[in-house]
This record gives structure tokens, C-alpha cells and sequence, in this order.
């Protein structure tokens, strides 16, 4: 089962505006929700999905597994209760966040935990987020190349993290790309904003559509249904190659995510 290219994220969105947020993306034809344990939303997006009528087999549901839940006695339980909280039996991808803070718990214990709760059906897929090639290594180590689905990363065209994806590429194993529009940065490049121009889109548009040109699966969020449209129609666009090239350019190694009490260190 592939990963849907398209997705709502949901970080930083809680209680009656996330409520709204996926609502309003079901009922556009969204398909695809990202959430995650810490983000503290995971039973307002259950309550949404329940209240929209969509089958639960046309959607495909992601959370991810906090570095709090990360030891094998904690991991199985903390997914059972998020899957509680989203009112269904199972995950289509279960990810492991962050890895484990200064190698507190070994890459083995948490990757085969999860490969534990494939095993016993409460997630279909099994991925991590935020890891390095080494880290990535010690997870295909534990539970092999293929039963690995995506890495979950900051990726937008001020960091493309072309070595972190040639190595996934040559694992088989698919790029998620998180925070795709760089905060919005990106959306005032004067490049985005000229293709975007020639396109009659949205810099928002162009910077999907790039990376799902590149094959990479994206998850913006938004609280405004015009926005939630907006990025929908990005699948629609086409870039040239010239156009794909000119935004291949804008890479300048621009980390926004980097929290010193999570983050490993950077290839």
C-alpha cells in the first residue's frame, strides 16, 4: 500500500480548529491525515473523521510514536491508546517521531517493537522520522530495507537533504517531506513567485507540486478551506524540467527544525 502523495498535516492545530481543519479537508477529498502523538490533537482528528461519514478503508491514517513511548514496554500500549483516541483498529503508518534522545533507548528495541505491532495488526506500515543514514542503517539492521515505508523529514527547497535522499532512494525506502513550504519562506522567493506567476498558481502550489515531481509525499496543513483547496489542486500542476531545475537551485542548507534536546546529528 503506497503513501498517499498528498496529505493534511495537522501539527500545531488543536481542539475545535483541528476539528475544523480536517473536516473541511475530508470534505474537499482529502484522504490522507498525518497526526501524531505529541501533537495532542489525535482524538479531536478521530472526532472529526467519525462525524464525516468517510469509510475508514478510503482513508489513510498516520500517527507517530513519541521518544516518551519509545521503550518496548511503553510503545505497544501508547499506540494502542492513540488508536482509541482515532476511533479505529488500526494505523495505515505507525512512525517513530524522533529517535531516541542520546541513544536512550537502542534503535533494536524501538524498531522491533514496532515491527511487533505490525506483526499483531494495529498498523499496516512501519516508518520512522527524522533520521540520519546512520540511523537509518541501524532501523534496516533490525527489520530490513523493505518493511521500512518512508522517512518522515524537513524537506522544502531551502533544505533538499540530497544525500539523506540518495541514500533512501537506494534503500527503496520514500521520502515524506514535513514544513514543504519552509514556514512560508519560500513562498516570497522571488523563483517560486515567477513560476508560480507563469503557472497562473500559487507559490504554495509550485513548492508541492515540486516535491511530489520529485516523488515525494507531502503534508501541508491549513486552517482555511480555500487554502485546503488550493494545495489540493498543487497534485494537478506540471513543472517543466527547467522549472524543476531553477527550484533544485534554491538549496542553501536551511534547517528549521533543530531542537537541541531531540535532534541527531544532521548528514
Amino acid at each position: 500500500m503506497s503513501i498517499p502523495l498528498l496529505g493534511l498535516g495537522t501539527f500545531r492545530l488543536k481542539d475545535q480548529i483541528v476539528i475544523d481543519s480536517v473536516t473541511q479537508a475530508l470534505e474537499l477529498g482529502y484522504r490522507a491525515i498525518d497526526t501524531a502523538q505529541i501533537y495532542g490533537n489525535e482524538a479531536e482528528v478521530g472526532t472529526a473523521i467519525a462525524a464525516s461519514g468517510v469509510a475508514r478503508e478510503q482513508l489513510f491514517l498516520t500517527s507517530k510514536i513519541w521518544t516518551d513511548n519509545l521503550g518496548a514496554d511503553k510503545l505497544i500500549p501508547s499506540l494502542k491508546e492513540s488508536l482509541q483516541k482515532l476511533k479505529t483498529d488500526y494505523l495505515d503508518l505507525t512512525l517513530i517521531h524522533w529517535p531516541s534522545p542520546k541513544g536512550a533507548v537502542a534503535v533494536s528495541e524501538f524498531m522491533g517493537a514496532l515491527a511487533e505491532a505490525k506483526t499483531l495488526g494495529l498498523t499496516r506500515q512501519i516508518g520512522v522520522s527524522n533520521f540520519t543514514i546512520d540511523l537509518l542503517r541501524q532501523a534496516i539492521e533490525v527489520v530490513g530495507k523493505d518493511a521500512i515505508a518512508t522517512n518522515q523529514i524537513e524537506l522544502h527547497p531551502y533544505l533538499q537533504n540530497r544525500k539523506l535522499v540518495e541514500f533512501m532512494a537506494s534503500q527503496g525506502i520514500a521520502v515524506t517531506s514535513y514544513m514543504t513550504l519552509g514556514y512560508g519562506k519560500v513562498l516570497q522567493d522571488p523563483v517560486i513567485q515567477a513560476i508560480a506567476s507563469q503557472h497562473q498558481a500559487t507559490p504554495a502550489q509550485v513548492t508541492l507540486a515540486w516535491a511530489m515531481q520529485l516523488g515525494y509525499a507531502v503534508i501541508p496543513s491549513s486552517t482555511r478551506r480555500e487554502n485546503l483547496a488550493s494545495n489540493l489542486k498543487a497534485a494537478e500542476l506540471k513543472l517543466s524540467s527547467d522549472e524543476m531545475a531553477q527550484i533544485a537551485a534554491l538549496d542553501n542548507g536551511l534547517r528549521l527544525t533543530n531542537p537541541e534536546s531531540l535532534a541527531p546529528a544532521w548528514d
